[in-house]
């Protein structure tokens, strides 16, 4: 069985949450695009942990992880997780976590270069969590980055580095006149952090063959959501990275293997991190109050995040890019405090009524939302554990969800909690 967990709207919708608790069905969890520039909160027996490179089935003793070739990686902060983890009770070896030789490294000089040319922009910045994502992502499709691989043959990576590094500072020296990038400072990096995850580099893609081979079973663990696809999403408010299930085989190394299902994450409400258009986008006490209720904070960088109520319009466009088998809807507990639900149902863009998610930022920039109210169910729901449990409104609200979506809800979190959650059917 290979199966893909990924977001369908903004990102921040659950998905660590989701890997965690079904990951105990799988052998394998392989994290295929992306860097740290984006947060999976799990919450289980052995405590709560926010983990931004690592897959989240980590936490499962019996689980394969692994960080595939779509993956940035930065070595330094992927250090750190681990360090944490193991503080925390969690075991990581070369046989519980492997990485991909072809994996892409993060360089120190990409967080600068995305730090300076965000300044560089003031309030026209795209509001960057100033990781080096998308100078690094530059440079690969540049040929010009270093991959995990190279880790193994630190003793003839030096010229090469010289020569990129003298690139480089073209744009740091003579471009945003910083201080130039220093060779020796990056070898040292490279070697202090390269020698701790050498045994943990391989050929995944032949680990994957014989997976399998063997009919092991494989999860595909996305970040972000659809409407950070570099293609597919509010471009140029995206990720560097595509974020579909569709790229989850050759993110993850293994280009000719077929998805048997894609489970689309989805948030039983609408949250945001970043810049860029958010047309159902609460403002004053009843944004408030929702991030309030639901924690909503960025789980890699901590900035309050936007929010408003759940939007048919991004979501159905989101569950159709993500080709989702079924949904996981996630924190609908968060609503309980609600008389009334928001919701928006349609755009408004010069006065005209659009039902279809605008593919052009002008067009985005120019919505309003249309939003309608549902009978809201104020009770606390976090003990339900069976659709009898729940109370009709929020059976009610789920229905309709799954109606204006066009996709069955198959799972519904009503807690952070590892089984804090209904399956629907």
């Amino acid at each position: 069985m290979l199966t893909s967990i990924v977001g369908t709207n903004w990102g921040d919708e659950g998905k660590g949450r989701m890997v965690d608790l079904l990951s105990e069905e799988y052998d394998i969890v392989v994290r295929y695009q992306g860097g740290n520039n984006a947060g999976h909160t799990v919450i289980n027996d052995k405590g709560k942990f926010v983990m931004n490179l690592m897959p989240s089935g980590i936490c499962r003793e019996n689980t394969v992880n692994i960080l595939g070739p779509g993956i940035v990686i930065d070595l330094e902060h992927l250090y750190g997780e681990v360090q944490k983890l193991v503080k925390q009770g969690v075991e990581v070896t070369p046989e519980h976590l492997k990485i991909s030789d072809r994996a892409t490294i993060c360089m120190p000089y990409h967080k600068l270069l995305d730090c300076l040319e965000e300044d560089r922009l003031r309030d026209k910045k795209f509001g960057s969590t100033r990781r080096g994502i998308s100078p690094v992502y530059a440079d690969k499709y540049m040929k010009k980055a270093f991959r995990m691989g190279d880790l193994l043959h630190l003793d003839r990576l030096k010229e090469r580095l010289e020569g990129i590094i003298e690139w480089k500072n073209l744009t740091v020296e003579k471009g945003y006149g910083h201080t130039a990038v220093d060779v020796e400072e990056m070898y040292q990096w490279l070697k202090k952090y390269g020698t701790f995850f050498a045994p943990f580099v391989c050929d995944t893609t032949e680990y994957l063959i014989g997976a399998i081979m063997d009919e092991k079973s494989i999860l595909f663990e996305a970040q972000l959501g659809a409407l950070r696809d570099i293609d597919f999403g509010i471009y140029p408010y995206t990720s560097a990275s595509t974020t579909l299930a569709a790229y989850a085989p050759i993110g993850a190394g293994i280009p000719f293997a077929k998805l048997d299902n894609s489970i689309g994450i989805m948030k039983a409400y609408s949250s945001c991190v970043g810049e860029g258009p958010f047309t159902c986008e609460l403002f004053g006490e009843e944004a408030e109050a929702l991030r309030e209720a639901g924690g909503e904070y960025g789980a890699a960088t901590g900035r309050p995040r936007r929010v408003g109520g759940f939007d048919v319009v991004a979501s159905r466009y989101g569950t159709r890019m993500q080709g989702c088998s079924y949904v996981a809807l996630t924190k609908l507990d968060v609503l309980s405090y609600m008389e009334k639900i928001p919701v928006c149902v349609a755009y408004e863009i010069d006065g005209r009524r659009v039902d279809v998610f605008p593919a052009g930022i002008e067009e985005l920039n120019a919505a309003k939302p249309v939003y309608e109210y549902l009978p809201g169910f104020q009770c606390d729901i976090s003990g339900c554990r069976s659709v009898d449990d729940l109370p009709k409104e929020a059976l009610d609200y789920i229905l309709y969800i799954e109606g204006v979506i066009e996709c069955p809800i198959k799972y519904v979190s009503v807690g952070a909690e590892r089984d804090a959650y209904i399956t629907m059917f």
